[in-house]
This record gives C-alpha cells, sequence and structure tokens, in this order.
C-alpha cells in the first residue's frame, strides 16, 4: 500500500512539474496581415496598440502567468493594478476575454484581427504560431 501512495505521489508531482514547465505559444490567425514582435505583442496586451485584438484568458492560470511575466513582465496584482488605473482614468478598458485555451484558438482562428496566447499543446492548423515562451 505504501508503495503504490508513494508512486501516485510521484505521478502526482511529475504531472504538476509538466504543467509548470508547458510552453506557451502566441497565436494570430493565419490571414492575418501583420504579425507583430514581441514587444508590440506586449503593447496590445496592455491596450496600447489598437492593431490587433488581443484576446485574454478570463481565469489566472500557469498559461496566462508566463505569458504576462514574459512578455509584459507584469503579475496578476501588477496588471490588475494597471487596468484599474486605465479604467478609472477613462484612458482604456480590459480585453476582452474567454474561458480557455480551446477558446482562444476558436476565437481567433475566426478573426483575422485577433491574437492571443495558449498552452502550445493547445495549438491546430487553423491558428498561427508567432514565437513560442518555454
Amino acid at each position: 500500500m505504501k508503495r503504490i501512495a508513494q508512486a501516485a505521489l510521484l505521478a502526482l508531482a511529475t504531472g504538476i512539474a509538466g504543467l509548470a514547465s508547458a510552453e506557451v505559444a502566441v497565436i494570430v490567425n493565419p490571414g492575418a496581415a501583420k504579425a507583430p514582435s514581441q514587444s508590440e505583442v506586449a503593447n496590445i496586451f496592455l491596450g496600447k496598440d489598437k492593431s490587433l485584438t488581443g484576446i485574454d484568458q478570463k481565469d489566472w492560470n500557469p498559461t496566462k502567468e508566463k505569458f504576462y511575466s514574459a512578455v509584459t513582465s507584469k503579475n496578476e496584482a501588477q496588471l490588475k493594478s494597471y487596468w484599474s488605473g486605465l479604467v478609472f482614468t477613462g484612458k482604456g478598458q480590459p480585453l476582452s476575454s474567454v474561458a480557455d485555451d480551446a477558446a482562444v484558438v476558436a476565437k481567433v482562428a475566426g478573426d483575422a484581427s485577433a491574437i492571443g496566447y495558449v498552452d502550445a499543446a493547445a495549438v491546430n492548423d487553423q491558428v498561427k504560431v508567432l514565437f513560442t515562451l518555454p
């Protein structure tokens, strides 16, 4: 029984470590006229650049954490504070958000002006990967 518990714990730890190390893919519609750089992607997701429509994920999750940390250098609290300031001053509104990776892929696949981020495992042939974050 003890060996089974140890094996289950090891499997759980390995699974959690795998989640933490998953790559994040920044995706656009294959028909997108523009392929932005990483700094332009940061500006899109901070509401400073309106050339593409950023599709955000609703809940804070490992994919969202990795994306915002790498691309905008902001964590959850900093991002909430940033958007609160823009909303309060009337200078901006948070991006539209969807439930999960599958919803981001569907939204980006259906809109040539959309850009999003997903776990790299969620990418399919309906979207184009701009770059990945390890």
